[in-house]
């Protein structure tokens, strides 16, 4: 059973930072390009950031460039997002998302809140 469990939410103020992380376990981790999604209330999910299965390409939302960087780690297994230099637009659920390179599978975690706010 595939499982991504994120963790690192929380209340952050205006200007600070967040690291997120996503464990993934039960599928071939090296195997999955690996996405930060967010979904802030009332607002479509959007793509906050990716990375390649073995890391060394990545992409960003133009509203986070600059200030979040996605890495990974395979032995571990897990997924991470560094969130600097917090905007409140920033408040949203941030979602764990795994998908193969092999076929098209894809899997989502539950998700962890981040909260901007004084």
């Amino acid at each position: 059973q595939v499982q991504l469990v994120e963790s690192g939410g929380g209340l952050v103020q205006p200007g600070g930072s967040l690291r997120l992380s996503c464990v993934a376990s039960g599928l071939t981790f090296s195997r999955y390009k690996m996405a930060w999604y967010r979904q802030a209330p009332g607002k479509e999910r959007e793509l906050v950031a990716g990375i390649s299965s073995f890391g060394p390409f990545t992409d960003y939302a133009a509203s986070v460039k600059g200030r979040f960087t996605i890495s990974r780690d395979n032995a571990k297994t897990t997924a991470y997002l560094q969130m600097n230099s917090r905007k409140a637009a920033g408040t949203a659920v941030y979602l764990c998302n795994a998908r193969s390179r092999d076929t098209s599978q894809a899997y989502w975690g539950r998700g962890t809140q981040v909260t901007v706010s004084e």
